[in-house]
């Protein structure tokens, strides 16, 4: 029975882990795209939403993707897709893209003044993480200690 008290905080952990990850590499990714001076001339060539949650008891949520296609200085087409970009942006529409050079291109039409709402929402999410990591743990020590400890009285 012990076995769940340090099973389910671990597996906890190692999800909270895998979140954290994604998040920060999906930031560090688009920040290395903004920092890279490298622009396009994008089109957007699809815009659909996925809607995640069953609406009975849970939030609904509606997320708007584009996939955009534009060709690097060299002349390679890259198509891409995005999450989370402007409703106004329609099938057609031209965009302007940054993107990172070399063998594997990183893009986005994320414009950089969001830069600020970006990290401030990552670095947000990366807290929220943080601390429940940090429950986690603490949980997983004090159950440890309480389970070792012979005075602490059990059923």
């Amino acid at each position: 029975m012990d076995v769940f008290f340090y099973l389910i905080p671990a597996v906890m952990m190692a999800f909270i882990a895998f979140m954290g990850y994604r998040v920060l590499s999906r930031w560090l990714r688009i920040r290395k795209a903004w920092g890279s001076g490298l622009t396009a001339e994008g089109r957007c060539l699809k815009t659909f939403t996925t809607v995640s949650g069953n609406g009975h008891h849970h939030r609904v949520r509606t997320t708007i993707h584009h996939v955009y296609e534009f060709k690097t200085h060299d002349g390679r087409p890259i198509r891409f897709e995005e999450e989370d970009g402007p409703t106004t942006t329609v099938e057609g529409d031209f965009v302007t893209v940054h993107y990172t050079d070399g063998p594997s291109v990183v893009a986005t039409a994320h414009a950089p003044g969001r830069r600020g709402k970006e990290a401030a929402a990552g670095l947000g999410l990366l807290a929220f993480l943080g601390v429940a990591f940090a429950f986690c743990v603490f949980f997983m020590v004090t159950y440890h200690r309480l389970s070792t400890d012979p005075s602490f009285p059990t059923p």
